[in-house]
């Protein structure tokens, strides 16, 4: 760009010497032109003032007879004094005047008014001196008249016949001097005149002369420049309709450069793109939030401060897919991949370059390759737990993800379409898929997770939306073919694998020994309808897990809360007393499965604190988390107590509060009872943001219903600061 810059300097440097030479010449006959009419101009006053001179010469032999044919008449009458007056007066302008146009130089008239007289050569000398000596015969006599011409007192007739006789002889000689003069300087003025129009003439000849060369020779120029310019033209376009990506260039104000590559107007999709605003063609074919960030992003280009390098990793438009012009994402929706560059005019940030390409092809390879090395790592996930996990439990899950599919799947066929029975459907399949999520979570099957998960987006999503309808369900069926389809696949690979399979190791030893946290019955309620909670806490990675039992479930309940615990940067000691020993009927396997893997992850999540917020409450580091079950001949009671933080019902009143549910007046009168009950209610929690451990307002709805479901009974127990304790009841008949 610097050497072009140089070129475009020498190439204007000749155009713009010719102007200032043409101005040169302009100039210089505007200036001889001034010069000239103030030489005319002098000549001009010198006539004027050679004719004043003689006018005031007849004046005076005027006055001077004027006086002479009046003598004896009063001195002070007016006609007297004004003639006596105008003599003097014109025998000083005469006088003045000689002088001045004898000497040359400036001279001021009778009315104050000044001018430049010029210098007369020798002949007029001449002329000058004969008017001037017969001036100083005349000029004293008539200078003694008037000494004493209004003294009445003296007699003055002498000086003025003196004065009389003198004038008579001196005017004529004068008077013809002047005329003389008058002529010379006359012929000498029409002389320079002439001379001055000659020069006028040639030098507006050769200014014009000069204008036909050089518009002759710069219009030869411009048609020279013109053909190169064209030729270039053409080789770039040449090169912009060769180039099989798309390229253009972008200015501050993100507008289009008048000449693209033609591949770029198939690649964006456009018809006309040259002089178009870069957001504007972007505009609802890409998000706002990275249209907004393109433009923030090109602003950092345009600042010479900022690094290209650096800034180039925060380019939004990498591989983004760009939709069609009405915004639906169908086939003509492409992945382009926008690259942008600084061009420099010196050291100044001119344009941007924009290379964009078409990578759909690359992109959806990459898809599909992810795809399938997800699907590969699913199996291998699935493999890893089939041969680590007892297989009764994985026949227990299959069987359980398949009976909770046929729930959600019956509760989508059922009909209802009034909003009351449509939140139900809601609730009920948010609450299938939480318990399904929770197995699948147990047995760290993540594709299981993220699906369910996937889904509890959606389900949370339209529980927030407000009306619903038959149609928000839809997109459901999906994920339910989803998890069905991984279910099958687990069976499928169990049936391959030898039946010999290792089990799971269920011997670990307790690290911490199992001590029974205190029970203090701060509130007592018994609660029946929809549950939702979760907590969002920081900590490390590490956990401490006892277990008293070789029962397979507890090691099953203790690598699920292990995994939990690490997720949530807690550490945790799970002790069990008495699972291994309890009878459980057949019909209430699954609910107490169900109800441990809730229980469990709320006192994970919500319970326990942090090791340092723990250790600032004077705490172990290590919470403790106590799984109980009993039996007597009516019930089975299920007992899980941890020694967290406790139930805090001031932060549940300020969660509704904020989240509109009540107001501050209605939260204000709820006892701990109701707040508890509505710590029980689909979709509230007091964790601040959904992961997948908890936070969607689920997890107690579940036990709730399942408690429900089973004509059961459940108490809460909880002191602030120091524990938490769930106890389940349910009919053992």
């Amino acid at each position: 760009m610097a050497t072009t810059h140089n070129v475009d300097n020498k190439r204007y440097r000749s155009l713009i010497i010719s102007i200032a030479l043409f101005l040169s010449l302009i100039g210089a006959l505007l200036a001889f032109t001034f010069y000239t009419s103030s030489l005319l101009e002098r000549n001009t006053v010198l006539i004027d003032k050679t004719n004043q001179v003689a006018n005031s010469a007849q004046a005076v032999i005027k006055d001077l007879f004027d006086l002479d044919s009046s003598y004896g008449e009063d001195t002070n009458s007016p006609h007297i004094q004004r003639v006596l007056e105008r003599l003097e007066q014109n025998t000083a302008l005469i006088t003045s005047s000689i002088t001045a146009i004898e000497q040359g130089g400036e001279i001021t008239d009778v009315d104050g008014k000044s001018y430049d007289l010029p210098k007369i050569n020798n002949n007029s000398q001449t002329k000058v001196a004969a008017a001037n000596e017969q001036w100083l015969l005349l000029e004293p006599k008539i200078q003694t008249y008037l000494k004493d011409a209004d003294n009445i007192m003296v007699d003055s007739s002498d000086e003025l016949i003196q004065a009389v006789e003198q004038a008579k002889t001196s005017s004529l000689l004068i008077n013809d001097s002047l005329d003389q003069l008058t002529d010379e300087v006359f012929i000498n003025a029409e002389r320079q005149a002439d001379t001055i129009r000659l020069i006028q003439i040639l030098g507006v000849a050769a200014i014009f002369a000069y204008f036909l060369i050089f518009v002759f020779f710069f219009v030869r120029r411009l048609r020279d420049t013109d053909a190169e310019a064209l030729a270039a033209r053409r080789e770039t376009q040449e090169i912009m309709e060769t180039v099989n990506t798309g390229l253009f260039l972008l200015d501050k104000d993100l507008n289009i450069g008048q000449q693209h590559s033609r591949a770029l107007n198939g690649i964006i999709g456009e018809d006309r793109l040259a002089g178009e605003n870069f957001a504007d063609v972007l505009r609802g074919r890409i998000s706002d939030k990275d249209l907004r960030t393109t433009r923030q992003f090109i602003e950092q280009l345009y600042n010479p401060r900022v690094k290209e390098k650096l800034v180039d990793s925060l380019n939004p438009l990498h591989k983004v897919m760009l939709h069609n012009a009405s915004g639906e994402e169908s086939t003509t929706s492409r992945f382009l991949d926008f690259k942008f560059s600084r061009v420099y005019e010196d050291k100044d940030i001119a344009r941007i370059l924009v290379n964009v390409n078409d990578v759909s092809d690359a992109v959806y390879l990459e898809q599909r390759l992810e795809k399938e090395r997800s699907q590969n790592d699913m199996q291998i996930e699935m493999l890893t737990t089939i041969l680590n996990v007892n297989p009764k439990i994985i026949n227990e899950f299959i069987s359980n993800t398949k009976a909770h599919i046929d729930k959600m799947n019956n509760i989508l066929k059922n009909p209802g379409s009034s909003q009351f029975e449509l939140e139900g459907k809601l609730k009920a399949i948010y609450r299938e898929m939480h318990s399904l999520k929770g197995e699948a979570s147990a047995l760290k099957l993540h594709s299981f997770t993220k699906i369910a998960s996937d889904a509890e987006d959606k389900l949370d999503a339209l529980q927030n939306q407000g009306k619903l309808s038959g149609n928000n369900f839809l997109p459901l069926a999906v994920h339910l073919d989803d998890l069905l389809s991984l279910s099958n696949t687990i069976e499928t690979l169990g049936e391959r694998i030898n039946q010999a399979a290792p089990k799971a190791n269920n011997n670990a030893k307790p690290v911490m020994p199992v001590k029974t946290a205190p029970q203090p019955s701060v509130v007592q309620a018994q609660v029946a309808g929809v549950v939702t909670t979760n907590i969002n806490v920081d900590g490390g990675n590490e956990i401490d897990l006892s277990d008293e039992s070789d029962d397979e479930h507890l090691s099953y309940y203790q690598d699920f809360a292990k995994d939990i615990a690490v997720r949530q940067g807690k550490k945790i000691q799970l002790n069990g007393h008495n699972l291994a020993h309890i009878n459980i009927p057949e019909r209430l396997k699954q609910p107490i499965k169900e109800i441990s893997i809730q229980l469990l992850r709320n006192a994970v999540v919500h319970g326990i604190e942090s090791p340092e917020a723990r250790q600032s409450a004077g705490k172990s580091a290590i919470g403790s988390i106590d799984l109980e079950m009993q039996r007597d001949s009516q019930n089975l009671i299920i007992a899980l107590q941890d020694d967290g933080q406790g139930i805090d019902y001031e932060g549940i009143r300020y969660k509704l509060i904020a989240d509109g549910r009540f107001t501050q007046e209605e939260a204000s009168q709820m006892t701990h009872g109701d707040l508890l009950k509505t710590l029980f209610a689909s979709g509230f929690s007091t964790k601040e943001h959904a992961d997948e451990d908890g936070g969607r307002g689920v997890g107690l709805d579940v036990i709730k219903a399942l408690v429900k479901e089973h004509n059961g009974k459940l108490n809460v127990n909880t002191e602030l600061g120091k524990m938490t304790r769930f106890v389940i009841t349910l009919p053992a008949a």
